[in-house]
């Protein structure tokens, strides 16, 4: 893993981190606090789930990301990985962790295509979610960046879900210590 990440110090390639992450009106907040006199509440419920797919360059902090409510097939994560190795000018790894998913027969018979693209995988050792810095990014924005009033309805949660992943970089950002 070091390599890579000097190899994108040196400008010799990108270095994305990929990983999926679930939305729903079962909030993630780990604890909070309120003013006196404010009373601040979400209500936990059972809800539909809103799926995204993405990656993230610690360095840029460029993220590309794709969602749909329901689980992710492998046929929406190739699609994905399509669409962003098609937007990739300069070579590029993404980090991965061993889902099923990433190592479906389908999956695995696309890695030719994207390796030709310049586009390669690389998997992390198993049971090593500390290495994949997206989940920095996850945690972030369950945790920090979405507010209690995001979960009043699911519409309202996926709009400041996508309102977060398309500002990451700018009004959102995180210091990756690589």
């Amino acid at each position: 893993m070091q390599h890579l990440q000097q190899l994108e110090k040196d400008g010799a390639m990108d270095l994305f981190y990929g990983d999926e992450s679930g939305f729903c009106l079962t909030s993630a907040i780990p604890y909070g606090w309120q003013f006196p006199g404010e009373h601040v509440a979400t209500r936990p419920r059972h809800s539909q789930r809103f799926n995204v797919l993405g990656s993230c360059n610690a360095t840029t902090n460029a993220v590309h990301a794709a969602a749909r409510e329901g689980p992710l097939d492998t046929a929406f994560v190739i699609d994905t990985l399509d669409a962003w190795a098609a937007t990739r000018t300069r070579p590029a790894v993404l980090v991965l962790d061993n889902a099923r998913i990433h190592h479906s027969a389908a999956f695995q018979a696309r890695l030719q295509r994207w390796e030709d693209q310049d586009v390669h995988i690389f998997y992390l050792p198993t049971y090593s979610p500390h290495l994949n810095t997206i989940e920095t990014l996850w945690r972030k924005v369950k945790d920090e960046w979405l507010r209690p009033e995001a979960y009043l309805d699911f519409k309202t949660l996926k709009t400041a879900v996508w309102h977060i992943l398309d500002r990451v970089g700018q009004q959102y950002s995180i210091r990756f210590t690589i």
